[in-house]
């Protein structure tokens, strides 16, 4: 069986180095939906030594404080599943009260019909990615 996060870059490449990468998913109700993605195939944060885990760790804290900063919404959801593809990676999610789903989960019973282009300011892509650079050259 072909890992899909192994084959793929798995969305749009926003920032990466030896260990993980930052991409930005396509879903239209959810601007600035990140997911952290390790390069090795592992499936569980145990998998990971120390200094990988805190690397990890870092780079998903990271990608929350740029969201936080750039769409300013109410609540990041920060999720590592791996339930359908068992290759860790942590969906980082900003999300609004008035989101489609919220207060459920985005994989939830949609709540509401809503447009999201109020929250996607311009360069949404560009800016992520060169404040996740700033950010973790501190």
């Amino acid at each position: 069986m072909t890992c899909e996060l192994c084959a793929t870059i798995g969305g749009q490449l926003l920032w990466q180095d030896a260990r993980c990468r930052v991409v930005l998913i396509e879903e239209t109700d959810y601007p600035g939906y990140c997911r952290v993605i390790w390069q090795a195939h592992v499936a569980e944060m145990t998998d990971l030594d120390a200094a990988d885990r805190a690397h990890c760790l870092r780079v998903v804290l990271a990608v929350e404080s740029v969201l936080r900063e750039l769409l300013a919404p109410d609540k990041i959801n920060l999720a590592s599943l791996g339930n359908f593809t068992p290759h860790l990676h942590w969906h980082v999610i900003p999300r609004f009260r008035d989101d489609a789903h919220f207060p459920q989960a985005i994989w939830g019973l949609r709540q509401r019909d809503v447009p999201r282009l109020r929250y996607m300011p311009e360069n949404l892509p560009e800016k992520i990615s060169r404040q996740i650079g700033i950010q973790l050259a501190k």
